[in-house]
């Protein structure tokens, strides 16, 4: 189990502060790096690739420095924002070359591995500058998966690419974290980050806003009301039992059920099913509403 950390890390530009007192630390599986453009992703995941000393704190990848050590290069891939492929080539000999960099055994199979990882394989022999963006981006993601390594990070990888493409990539990614390895992908569409992972690390102004499961997140947000659609055998009965409820903000009768705002998450859903059984109701759906990670980001730059 590989095991990238960072500990009370920041990086500063002059008097520009762009990544403040950072503690995260990353194991198997898919995390999202959320945050507004400007939020300190792309710094981040710069120093977690060694390409940036941090001003302060620790970067380190099973316990080894990140900073000015190209061994971690063996087990780590990198797919940067900026675009960085010799338009001449073709993504044969573009991955080739990333492999050969490698020092593989065997770098014509694993090119091929990786081409057909991304989907790449019957158009390998066209020359890059002939693809279209969503292309170029999977070519670039097969280069940094081509030694198959252990940590791969992504900044903002579903640029440019199609919905079926996306898609795929999405999935791409589900699988390499099911067999262990450790992703982590930065972007500041929130559908993006909620589709592939539930667990995100929240950046907002250069500080760690948030960490974890992102319905965690919202539960905890206790300031903030809860909002549940609720179905039941009688939702008028239920309206009325409700407002009597401490933990309940307020109620509404939609067309199709009811819009409960609670003030703590824990003690109405507790409070539901006693009431219900009380009443003689029988509950049909309780969903929370409002555990998106738009929700949750949108409190986050509020608070």
């Amino acid at each position: 189990m590989t095991t990238l950390t960072l500990q009370n890390v920041s990086r500063w530009y002059g008097n520009v502060v762009a990544v403040n007192d950072i503690t995260m630390s990353l194991g198997p599986g898919v995390t999202g790096l959320l945050g507004p453009n400007g939020a300190g992703k792309t710094t981040v995941l710069h120093m977690m690739a060694g390409f940036l000393a941090p001003s302060r704190g620790a970067v380190t990848l099973d316990d080894a420095p990140a900073w000015r050590n190209p061994a971690i290069y063996k087990q780590l891939g990198l797919v940067a924002e900026k675009e960085a492929v010799h338009g001449f080539l073709t993504a044969r000999e573009f991955v080739n070359a990333s492999a050969k960099m490698h020092k593989l055994s065997d770098p014509k199979a694993a090119t091929e591995w990786a081409l057909q990882m991304v989907e790449m394989t019957d158009a390998a022999d066209r020359r890059i500058e002939t693809y279209s963006k969503g292309m170029r981006q999977r070519t670039r993601v097969a280069a940094a998966l081509v030694h198959n390594p252990q940590v791969l990070l992504l900044d903002e990888p579903f640029n440019g690419m199609d919905p079926r493409q996306r898609m795929h990539m999405m999935a791409l990614l589900h699988e390499l974290g099911d067999r262990g390895h450790t992703i982590l992908f930065s972007s500041h569409i929130l559908e993006e980050v909620e589709q592939v992972s539930g667990t995100v690390q929240v950046m907002v102004a250069g500080r760690l806003a948030a960490s974890g499961d992102y319905r965690r997140i919202r539960r905890l947000m206790t300031n903030r009301p809860h909002v549940f659609a609720v179905k039941s055998s009688d939702d008028r009965k239920l309206a009325v039992a409700l407002i009597a409820e401490k933990s309940v903000n307020g109620v509404e009768i939609a067309g199709e059920g009811l819009t409960v705002r609670a003030g703590d998450y824990g003690s109405f859903t507790r409070a539901l099913p006693r009431i219900a059984l009380g009443e003689g109701i029988r509950l049909r759906k309780v969903i929370p509403s409002d555990e998106s990670l738009e929700s949750v980001f949108s409190y986050l730059l509020e608070a």
